[in-house]
């Protein structure tokens, strides 16, 4: 049976400006980095949890570069990852939003993409 969601991609255009950002701003831990045809399998760890990111671009997809992650990213306070992320040059949309399910915020990588961060 399924146990778990071991990775999502993340479209991108340029892997090494990708891999800057998760790495050094988001925090996410590089736990394979290998040639795939033209491009490279790179493959993050999140530090805590068992789903990780890939930065690759299946061929014929490159038109997901630069629009919204059907997905979020759960912590346990966005106010102050909010700030924390904002610190190290992380561009947010707008300031956390509260509601009744509870709180996000809404981040860019790079090659802006968009992400939610939750909170219940």
């Amino acid at each position: 049976m399924i146990t778990h969601l071991k990775f999502a991609g993340v479209a991108c255009r340029d892997q090494d400006l990708q891999l800057k950002f998760w790495t050094e701003k988001m925090g996410f831990r590089v736990t394979t980095d290998q040639p795939m045809g033209a491009q490279r399998w790179i493959e993050l760890a999140i530090a805590g949890s068992q789903t990780g990111l890939v930065l690759f671009t299946p061929e014929g997809h490159e038109d997901r570069v630069g629009t919204f992650f059907n997905g979020s990213f759960a912590c346990d306070d966005v106010e102050a990852t909010h700030r924390q992320l904002s610190a190290r040059g992380v561009e947010f949309r707008g300031p956390p939003e509260k509601q009744p399910w509870g709180t996000f915020a809404i981040f860019k990588d790079p090659e802006g993409n968009e992400f939610v961060l939750s909170s219940r």
